[in-house]
């Protein structure tokens, strides 16, 4: 089972949403492709590393069905955004209007308002929307957006959002679109070509298992010769080697958005882990997740808060037991089991790497504890 590919400590852990399992196999290949080449050899290592680097970009592709070349490493999906705004001559205009709603993730609403002019306008779809119908999109996203921006998966409310209609929508409206994949890359399907967003920023620390530090943005092709980014460096120049600092030529492709002396720890880890998901099938590992997530939507059904329906659910479930609520996390915290909660309830997030006994003991110690309480 995948479930042995993992490092899985003693209880059981699901909170994928969070951080995810790292490979067994993590240090060895960290060992490998970082360490080796620079204590094993008197030459420079950078020759070895960077192609270790470029294999991060390559499982991109793969796993998102893309050209490696429209991917760019970034540190964090904040300063991969901020770079795409401050890129783009359409979004630096002074009556620039973004659309956005209030459950993205607060980071991506504090880079919207300091990367775009200062008299920009942003909108927010209100909390009590439905996220997942078309139709509230429709009476959002008007002829005068210039930008919007959608989260896959909203991480406190289990919620997906219909990415395929509303880039659909942004194309009948003139609108750039840019999809955020933090919380639904690895765990529900994307096919890139397919969409033809305009652009793309995720990270590699939640279902992809790859840690922090490795994010990512994509550009569609049609976009990349309009960008001109402002946050440059040696590795954002067609010829990195070229030193001439009277001499600055964009690359071609989306590492044009790279910048200065990249870190390569974050994204070898991460190039291994992402290319064993892209090996497994990610259609694999959401097949699992709905298993696991229709287990605990029989038993606890009536505490499950977020959507149950394939199209408008995320990897997460979550679940509310009001007073209750802490009660429950204190006995899944003494079982050694490990969830969070936010706002509207606890999380629970099954992975590849968790099987369905861990899912019955999971909810067999809810019932527990809800039937102690009463």
């Amino acid at each position: 089972m995948n479930q042995h590919d993992f490092c899985m400590a003693e209880g059981c852990y699901l909170l994928s949403h969070s951080v995810g399992r790292p490979l067994k196999n993590s240090q060895q290949h960290l060992a490998a492709h970082y360490f080796s080449p620079w204590e094993s050899s008197n030459k420079e290592p950078w020759q070895q590393w960077l192609p270790a680097v470029e294999q991060f970009n390559t499982a991109l592709g793969q796993l998102f069905n893309a050209p490696s070349e429209q991917f760019c490493p970034q540190v964090n999906l904040s300063s991969g955004l901020t770079k795409l705004l401050m890129s783009h001559p359409r979004l630096q205009q002074k009556n620039c209007k973004v659309l956005m709603t209030q459950s993205d993730f607060p980071s991506m609403g504090f880079a919207m308002q300091k990367a775009l002019p200062r008299c920009a306008q942003i909108t927010f779809i209100p909390e009590h929307e439905n996220l997942t119908d078309i139709t509230v999109w429709q009476r959002y996203l008007t002829d005068n957006i210039d930008l919007v921006f959608i989260s896959h998966v909203y991480s406190n409310t289990g919620v997906q959002a219909p990415v395929h209609d509303i880039v659909a929508l942004s194309k009948k409206t003139n609108s750039l679109s840019i999809i955020d994949v933090a919380q639904s890359a690895g765990v529900i399907p994307l096919d890139l070509t397919a969409l033809n967003a305009d652009f793309m920023i995720g990270s590699s620390v939640k279902w992809l298992c790859g840690g922090p530090g490795a994010a990512y943005l994509w550009v569609n092709p049609q976009q990349i010769a309009v960008c001109e980014p402002k946050d440059v460096g040696w590795f954002s120049h067609q010829n990195p080697f070229e030193f001439d600092i009277n001499h600055f030529i964009y690359n071609k492709g989306a590492l044009k958005f790279w910048g200065g002396t990249p870190s390569v720890v974050p994204y070898i880890i991460a190039a291994n882990s992402i290319a064993y998901f892209a090996a497994l099938g990610i259609d694999k590992v959401r097949s699992h997740n709905l298993a696991m997530l229709a287990l605990i939507q029989q038993q606890l059904g009536k505490y499950v808060v977020s959507p149950t329906l394939q199209h408008q659910c995320s990897g997460t479930a979550i679940l509310n037991f009001n007073m209750q609520q802490q009660h429950v996390l204190n006995e899944l915290n003494s079982a050694g089991i490990s969830v969070d909660a936010r706002k509207l309830g606890i999380r629970v997030s099954p992975h590849i790497y968790n099987s369905a006994d861990a899912i019955h003991k999971f909810i067999a110690v809810i019932k527990k504890a809800i039937k102690v309480v009463d």
